[in-house]
């Protein structure tokens, strides 16, 4: 379930004030290999560092499959709705892109990974669309570099 319906809705004002300051911090999320697995299919992505486990193990440095960077990316959009408010009054938000996306380290099989989202910008481009964009870290449970870092676009319409 998204939790941020869940919460009340906040004002444009409040959402501007945010800038600057770190929203929130989701919960962590599980890349086991069934995951892996389920969005190889999906992409017709069969690599054998992110479905065979015995193969990565002898002939990566990884010693385990890795998750795909795009399926850790993809970890976000729920990562978001955990933390990120919803504005009043809000009719729709797609997701506009990236400024930037790097993938800093991989993810092994099993590791739990979160989201850390700091809004950037809130800034008004028409009336009733707003621009967000959010520098979020992929942190990855009990390492010390991130999965990866971003700076994520969107565009939220008003009614």
């Amino acid at each position: 379930m998204n939790e941020v319906w869940k919460k009340p809705p906040v004002s444009l004002e409040t959402y501007q004030g945010m800038v600057g300051k770190e929203i929130g911090v989701s919960s962590w999320h599980l890349l086991d290999q069934g995951r892996i697995d389920t969005y190889a299919d999906v992409i017709e992505d069969h690599q054998f560092i992110h479905v065979d486990p015995e193969r990565a193990k002898k002939e990566t440095a990884f010693g385990t499959t890795i998750a795909h960077g795009f399926l850790t990316m993809s970890l976000m959009s729920i990562m978001s709705y955990e933390v990120m408010p919803v504005l009043e009054g809000t009719a729709m938000g797609v997701n506009y892109g990236f400024d930037k996306l790097r993938f800093i380290s991989p993810v092994r099989s099993g590791k739990r990974v979160r989201g850390r989202f700091v809004l950037a910008e809130a800034t008004l481009r028409k009336p009733k669309e707003l621009l967000s964009r959010t520098n979020v870290t992929v942190e990855i449970e009990g390492e010390e570099k991130p999965a990866l870092v971003a700076d994520w676009l969107g565009l939220i319409y008003f009614s």
